[in-house]
């Protein structure tokens, strides 16, 4: 397979193509290092949902020069064929700052190749001509009433990796059959086209627009109606640290700070710029909590600030951390940080809407794996809350739907850090989301609270919502197809688990098939789908618990929650309970030992 491969792939790049990755072939199949041309040329990289993740170098299972040329062209005829009006609108192109020296790889290039692929065909380009952050890419979609958007970043992955994210013209990430027809398209315009790697077209051209200054002022203005305490926040002596750990959130959150008349935070030095190579984290994701946090940490403690912001290194995720009275350093889960946000932005929303009959046009959206504490809210104060399927593409699409129907989305969120305070981005935002976190840790100050104290204020208000997550992981599709077939067929007669240890089962949902026993007709209403496994336990206690497998990266997860009724009920107790029926699913569910699993490295 392998020789064959890269002879095809050295045809392809006679064209003009990067002399880096055509170098690094022909040195693989000298050395007849069969491993890894398979790796490189084994499948091509599939078009998903999500768009494209993948490591950057040579090969049709990677992310480089050809292959962003292969993606454009297929995305480039996808969306001829559905906007009749593509070559009046055009689209945007943004990049963060990975860059993969080795094989001459970088965002900026992919941006500028993808940029070239549309201008070749009389498509207008807006291209930023430095890094943002992703939010500025749905953004930049829906105020300029554009056809779609695409950034070139891999988000928090290793530095190794680069990705080529996707939006649709109504500002939110593309769904299916989106993915298909892209995909399709995608396979039949393989070879490159005439001046394909001509990206010096784009220097001059009349169809190349940078939307850098008019979108990053118009973006700062939107952002302002949110402040809503701006005295609070000239007067405050909080201090805060951000860090954007090596990513390119620096200059976007200080301005975000300006917009909301803060102070700006102090800035971790060594973190502060963009380093592709993120030299001083293991893994640069936020959510991995303190390890990320080390300098933040000390920073603060230097400067006496109580509150850490931290983005993701395409800014689109956001942790904070608040110094606690024991002198430790607390840091918020998402679902934490989603209770406080959900509760701040409904209670600076009522304070300007004072007319009960608007609430009847409010809503709050969740992903099903995420804590149901705003639904406690709004049962509690009027307004809906809708839950969606994992991931910010389901509840952007929601919320674009609800808004066109004159409703009101005051905020979305997901377990996994990433927050939309703000409609006018389709999307999770780590820049809204960090000043407005600001301005409510702001706010509480001048009550003499901390976060943490107003979050137990939520909990005895709304009721405990006690969480707790974490994945195994696994690299054999058919051992977990093999777990999940076992789930649904626990007692050998078809049926799924009546109990799990001690713990009695009262419902179960199973999006993989589309069975819900608590639906009259037994028939799931979040949307299926066969390609992935999600399975969600109800247990009599009030725990739901659900076992899911992820989209890019080889676990098996699971999340599990134990909800209390409003009262000060003993939060430490439900933690027990949460903990024993969490001991038991990982041993009876998931049976580590049988299926051969890897626990996640504490």
């Amino acid at each position: 397979m392998g020789s064959e491969m890269a002879d095809l792939w050295r045809l392809e790049l006679t064209q003009g193509g990067n002399p880096l990755t055509l170098e690094s072939v022909k040195q693989l199949v000298a050395e007849g290092n069969k491993e890894e041309l398979q790796k490189c040329f084994g499948a091509r990289m599939e078009f998903g949902t999500a768009g494209l993740r993948a490591a950057m170098g040579a090969g049709f299972a990677r992310m480089n020069d050809l292959t962003i040329i292969q993606t454009t062209q297929g995305f480039c005829r996808y969306l001829e064929k559905q906007f009749s009006d593509l070559k009046q609108r055009g689209v945007v192109i943004s990049f963060d700052a990975r860059a993969h020296p080795a094989s001459g790889s970088s965002s900026k290039r992919f941006a500028r190749l993808a940029a070239t692929t549309f201008i070749t065909q009389g498509i207008p380009v807006y291209l930023f001509s430095d890094i943002t952050p992703t939010p500025f890419v749905p953004y930049t979609v829906l105020h300029l009433k554009l056809c779609a958007g695409i950034m070139i970043t891999a988000s928090h992955n290793p530095k190794q990796d680069d990705g080529y994210k996707v939006y649709w013209a109504n500002g939110a990430q593309i769904t299916h059959p989106h993915d298909k027809g892209i995909s399709q398209a995608i396979e039949e315009n393989l070879e490159p086209w005439p001046q394909a790697w001509d990206d010096s077209l784009l220097n001059g051209s009349p169809l190349l627009h940078d939307p850098s200054a008019s979108i990053s002022k118009d973006y700062y203005e939107d952002l302002r109606k949110y402040c809503f305490h701006r005295s609070v926040n000239k007067e405050t002596k909080l201090r805060f640290v951000h860090t954007s750990v090596h990513g390119v959130g620096h200059r976007f959150v200080q301005s975000a700070f300006q917009a909301f008349d803060f102070v700006p935070p102090a800035a971790v030095p060594e973190q502060k710029d963009p380093d592709p190579e993120f030299p001083t984290v293991k893994y640069p994701n936020p959510e991995e909590g303190e390890g990320v946090l080390t300098l933040s940490f000390a920073l603060a403690d230097k400067i006496k600030a109580k509150v850490i912001l931290a983005n993701d290194p395409d800014a689109d995720r956001l942790a904070v951390a608040e110094k606690q009275d024991s002198g430790e350093w607390r840091v918020f889960s998402g679902n934490e940080l989603g209770a406080l946000l959900g509760w701040w932005l409904f209670t600076c929303w009522k304070e300007k809407n004072q007319d009960p009959s608007a609430l009847k046009d409010t809503y709050m959206l969740s992903s099903t794996v995420s804590s149901k504490i705003l639904r406690a809210i709004a049962l509690k104060e009027g307004f809906h809350f809708e839950e969606t399927l994992t991931g910010f593409k389901w509840m952007g699409n929601r919320a674009k739907q609800l808004i066109d129907q004159g409703k009101n989305v005051l905020f979305a969120f997901e377990e996994a850090i990433g927050y939309m305070c703000c409609p006018f981005v389709l999307d999770k935002d780590g820049v809204s989301a960090a000043v407005i976190s600001a301005e409510l840790a702001s706010f509480l100050a001048t009550k003499n609270l901390s976060l943490s104290q107003q979050l137990k204020a939520i909990y005895v208000e709304y009721g405990y919502h006690i969480t707790k997550a974490s994945y195994f992981i696994c690299h054999d599709q058919g051992t977990i197809k093999k777990l999940f077939e076992n789930l649904r067929n626990y007692d050998g007669k078809n049926n799924y688990p009546k109990t799990c240890g001690r713990f009695e089962i009262s419902g179960i949902r199973d999006l993989t098939t589309g069975y819900d026993d608590g639906q009259p007709d037994k028939k799931a209403v979040l949307p299926t789908s066969k390609s992935s496994q999600m399975i969600t336990f109800t247990f009599a206690n009030g725990c739901v618990a659900t076992m899911r497998t992820s989209g890019t990266e080889p676990k098996i997860k699971y999340y599990a929650e134990l909800c209390a009724p409003p009262g000060n009920s003993d939060p430490e107790q439900l933690k027990k309970e949460l903990n024993e029926l969490v001991t038991a699913i990982e041993e009876h569910f998931f049976q580590p030992q049988k299926y051969n699993l890897q626990a996640k490295a504490e």
